[in-house]
């Protein structure tokens, strides 16, 4: 069926040398080079106002480069208007119209596409299929849940059969369930049908659990490209680190590097890590909650300054002497007592050097 309904024009994105300025003192964009390939997910991540939701609305022809280039596979569209664009965009707000049926919703943009009316209804119905919600046809947008709300503007897309579908934080106005599941109906969807996909959110978890590739974003500029894990296990500075996932930021001595692989000392307790290119010296490591290991044989001391439940696992909140660290147990059962003194090291694949401390 999903054959029939979207026939694969996936097509890259590319993004040359791309600036967007609003007036002569706010750049929004400022002179990124980005490269969307054809059939992949790629989520631009960051905090409020770093430009990932201009950089999407170029993408669509909602806004309008200042300078630079952005190609859609082979074809120049940097100065084309939106309707010339093969995009299709769903919206935070999903945008259905609210007097229309389901059906009539998903069908919206085929009837200014030249299709019959037969042929109309037999996509829409395709597409709300693919999207799980057959038999919803004649419901209003008021009578489904958000989730399915937002299956349906996703059916109303990729009817289209665009070559690129944008994502405008899609999931924001969920509760934490249904964003779990629609994020794995949107994942399973764009792998199954080979889609390009540009997807926009400022939420991290999302970001992993979804993505091919992460473009993280700050202050107009990208800050890292890379797949989750890499990105995840080597943040490119102390913003990326934080950023993805929770990070522990904690002082360290390089005491000496050997084949591109650092000694650090955190008081005197010794770790081996790769370098990244450090010299012996102060530095900074990122260290994940999950990756700080409680009650170690070999660590540095700390306390137990706060304790926390929360179902799956313990959160730790530690004391040490240069401050204070965030630290994840599995072990709910025998939790630490708060004041105790403990020894924390760090698992094997731990912490990481960040280049620019």
């Amino acid at each position: 069926m999903s054959e029939t309904l979207i026939a694969s024009k996936a097509a890259p994105v590319r993004f040359e040398s791309v600036t967007k300025s609003f007036g002569r003192d706010v750049v929004a964009v400022d002179n990124i080079d980005l490269h969307v390939e054809a059939g992949k997910l790629v989520t631009l991540l960051g905090p409020s106002g770093c430009g990932k939701t201009t950089t999407l609305r170029m993408i669509a022809g909602l806004e309008m480069a200042t300078s630079g280039r952005i190609l859609i596979g082979d074809r120049d569209v940097t100065t084309l208007p939106a309707t010339d664009r093969d995009v299709s965009m769903v919206f935070q707000s999903y945008a259905l119209f609210p007097h229309m049926s389901v059906l009539e919703n998903v069908s919206y943009g085929l009837t200014f596409s030249g299709f019959s009316k037969t042929e109309t209804r037999d996509r829409a119905l395709a597409g709300l299929e693919l999207v799980g919600l057959k038999g919803f046809d004649a419901r209003l947008p008021s009578e489904l849940s958000g989730g399915q709300q937002q299956r349906v503007a996703v059916a109303r897309a990729l009817v289209l059969e665009p070559q690129v579908l944008l994502f405008d934080e899609p999931l924001s106005n969920l509760d934490a369930k249904l964003r779990r599941q629609v994020r794995e109906d949107i994942r399973a969807i764009q792998q199954d049908l080979g889609l390009t996909v540009v997807y926009v959110t400022h939420d991290q978890e999302e970001a992993l659990a979804v993505s091919d590739e992460i473009v993280v974003m700050r202050n107009a500029s990208i800050a890292q490209i890379g797949t989750p894990r890499s990105l995840y296990d080597a943040p490119v500075d102390r913003f990326v680190a934080d950023f993805i996932g929770e990070a522990n930021i904690l002082p360290c001595t390089i005491e000496g590097v050997a084949d591109d692989m650092a000694t650090i000392s955190i008081e005197g307790y010794k770790h081996t890590l790769p370098a990244r290119g450090l010299a012996p010296g102060e530095a900074k490591l990122a260290v994940r909650p999950s990756r700080l290991v409680i009650g170690a044989q070999d660590g540095f001391k700390a306390k137990i300054a706060k304790a926390t439940y929360v179902g799956v696992r313990m959160e730790y909140t530690l004391e040490a002497s240069f401050g204070s660290m965030f630290a994840v147990h599995d072990d709910v059962d025998t939790p630490l007592e708060v004041g105790s003194d403990v020894t924390v090291g760090f698992s094997q694949k731990g912490p990481v050097l960040l280049p620019e401390a």
